[in-house]
């Protein structure tokens, strides 16, 4: 675990299953357009919680690249799920302004839900194809770009699948903050 105290807030970035996060209010969902069951973090968030969320997320789709909306977590051990798309590296432009916006909108949701933690997969990295390096340091600076309108959350983590992802992450951090 890698872990940084910056204004008060904690940023953590871990390995792990982002839908076994049970000390966190809530968890950002990797969603794609139509808000439905899909691969990769999509697929889990649904298993996770059930067939619910998807009645749930029904009305609010379609969203577009960048745009975030919120759910209850139903069947998670967390209170909410945030549901943002991610842009497709190559074809969504611009690609680094639409991931940014995936975080900030997510993180301003978390604020007006009054949230107190948040965790984050790794947006667009899978099947999305954005470079995983170039998402980390955009992933970061996005954060770094909002932290000075967040009065309500105390912890944003992120949840990373693997150990190179992990290691990729935390370099950026340590560079930014």
């Amino acid at each position: 675990m890698y872990k940084v105290k910056i204004n008060g807030l904690t940023l953590e970035i871990i390995q792990g299953n982002i839908v076994k996060q049970p000390d966190l209010d809530g968890i950002v969902n990797a969603a794609n357009a139509e808000l439905k069951i899909g691969g990769g973090v999509a697929g889990a968030v649904h298993k996770a919680a059930g067939p619910d969320l998807t009645e749930e997320t029904r009305p609010l789709a379609p969203i577009e690249p960048g745009e975030a909306v919120i759910t209850g977590g139903h069947n998670l051990e967390n209170s909410y799920i945030i549901h943002t798309l991610g842009p497709v590296y190559g074809k969504d432009k611009p690609e680094d302004k639409l991931l940014g916006d995936c975080y900030q909108n997510s993180l301003k949701i978390a604020e007006d839900n009054k949230l107190k933690s948040l965790g984050f997969p790794a947006i667009s990295t899978g099947a999305f194809g954005y470079p995983i390096e170039s998402a980390a340091e955009v992933t970061m600076k996005a954060i770094k770009d909002y932290l000075d309108k967040i009065n309500y959350l105390g912890k944003i983590r992120f949840v990373l699948f693997n150990e190179s992802d992990f290691e990729i992450y935390k370099n950026y951090a340590e560079k930014i903050f």
